[in-house]
């Protein structure tokens, strides 16, 4: 068994995409527009090595809807390279105006990491391994 995707809710479909595609290297499918759910949109995006792809998902009515609700993923973590990478990735990312919520460091579990948030403030770790 493995996970095939994650999905996730977003009120700018665009926007995310270009974020994930742009600053990520995520490659995206063309615009899913369902016949049976009225509205909703979205796009799987693949990373470069393959494996689990992310899923962006936006609906109409999530642009009137509330905050959303605090449980839930509390992020997605995408394994980058070495621990140089992490640091040249966070470099680029923070220079483009991301911003880094936590930068690279050794996490008291052995991680060597850095936090970034998207555009709708899901935070992105960035993984050495």
């Amino acid at each position: 068994m493995r996970i095939a995707h994650v999905a996730l809710w977003t009120r700018d479909l665009d926007r995310l995409r270009d974020f994930y595609t742009r600053h990520l290297g995520a490659e995206a499918n063309a615009r899913y527009e369902s016949r049976n759910t009225p509205g909703l949109r979205t796009h799987f995006l693949t990373f470069p090595g393959g494996g689990c792809r992310l899923e962006l998902m936006a609906l109409p009515a999530l642009a009137d809807a509330a905050a959303p609700p605090a449980v839930g993923w509390a992020h997605v973590a995408l394994a980058v390279g070495d621990e140089a990478e992490v640091d040249a990735l966070t470099a680029r990312l923070a220079a483009a105006g991301v911003p880094v919520l936590s930068p690279p460091r050794r996490t008291g579990d052995g991680y060597y990491e850095s936090v970034v948030a998207d555009p709708d403030g899901n935070r992105i770790e960035l993984t050495a391994g």
